[in-house]
Protein backbone atom coordinates (compact mmCIF):
# COMPACT_ATOMS: atom_id res chain seq x y z
CA UNK A 1 0.00 0.00 0.00
CA UNK A 2 1.26 3.48 -0.86
CA UNK A 3 -0.97 6.06 0.77
CA UNK A 4 -0.39 9.52 2.21
CA UNK A 5 -2.43 9.83 5.40
CA UNK A 6 -1.60 13.35 6.57
CA UNK A 7 0.14 16.46 5.27
CA UNK A 8 1.05 19.63 7.13
CA UNK A 9 3.09 22.70 6.28
CA UNK A 10 6.64 22.92 7.62
CA UNK A 11 7.35 26.33 6.10
CA UNK A 12 6.56 28.36 2.98
CA UNK A 13 8.26 25.91 0.61
CA UNK A 14 8.11 22.57 2.44
CA UNK A 15 5.57 20.20 3.90
CA UNK A 16 5.66 17.04 5.99
CA UNK A 17 3.84 14.01 4.65
CA UNK A 18 2.97 11.02 6.81
CA UNK A 19 1.92 7.83 5.12
CA UNK A 20 2.18 4.11 4.64
CA UNK A 21 4.53 2.77 2.00
CA UNK A 22 5.71 -0.60 0.75
CA UNK A 23 9.42 -0.97 0.03
CA UNK A 24 11.10 -4.22 -0.93
CA UNK A 25 8.23 -6.24 0.52
CA UNK A 26 8.15 -4.33 3.82
CA UNK A 27 5.25 -2.17 5.00
CA UNK A 28 6.58 1.11 6.39
CA UNK A 29 5.34 4.20 8.18
CA UNK A 30 7.00 7.04 6.25
CA UNK A 31 7.42 10.56 7.63
CA UNK A 32 9.16 12.70 5.05
CA UNK A 33 9.86 16.32 4.08
CA UNK A 34 8.60 17.30 0.62
CA UNK A 35 9.79 20.50 -1.06
CA UNK A 36 8.82 22.61 -4.06
CA UNK A 37 11.02 22.29 -7.10
CA UNK A 38 12.60 25.58 -8.14
CA UNK A 39 10.36 27.55 -10.47
CA UNK A 40 7.42 25.16 -10.07
CA UNK A 41 4.64 24.32 -7.66
CA UNK A 42 5.43 20.59 -7.95
CA UNK A 43 6.50 18.87 -4.74
CA UNK A 44 9.24 16.23 -4.53
CA UNK A 45 10.30 13.99 -1.65
CA UNK A 46 13.62 14.76 0.01
CA UNK A 47 15.98 12.35 1.75
CA UNK A 48 15.04 14.01 5.03
CA UNK A 49 12.67 11.77 6.89
CA UNK A 50 12.25 8.43 8.53
CA UNK A 51 10.69 5.18 7.41
CA UNK A 52 10.08 2.46 10.00
CA UNK A 53 8.44 -0.92 9.88
CA UNK A 54 4.74 -0.71 10.76
CA UNK A 55 5.33 -3.12 13.67
CA UNK A 56 7.31 -0.32 15.38
CA UNK A 57 4.43 2.18 15.21
CA UNK A 58 3.29 1.57 18.83
CA UNK A 59 6.81 2.38 20.06
CA UNK A 60 6.92 5.54 17.93
CA UNK A 61 3.55 6.67 19.30
CA UNK A 62 4.73 6.02 22.88
CA UNK A 63 7.91 8.03 22.26
CA UNK A 64 5.99 10.96 20.79
CA UNK A 65 3.60 10.93 23.75
CA UNK A 66 6.61 11.03 26.11
CA UNK A 67 8.06 14.00 24.21
CA UNK A 68 4.69 15.76 24.40
CA UNK A 69 4.57 15.19 28.17
CA UNK A 70 8.05 16.67 28.67
CA UNK A 71 7.23 19.66 26.46
CA UNK A 72 4.05 20.34 28.43
CA UNK A 73 5.86 19.97 31.75
CA UNK A 74 8.37 22.57 30.58
CA UNK A 75 5.63 24.83 29.20
CA UNK A 76 6.97 24.53 25.68
CA UNK A 77 3.63 23.34 24.36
Amino acid sequence: MDKTISTFSKNKFQEVRVGVREFKGNDLVDIRIWTQTQGSSDMVATAKGVAINVTLLPQLIKSIQEVEKVLKENRML
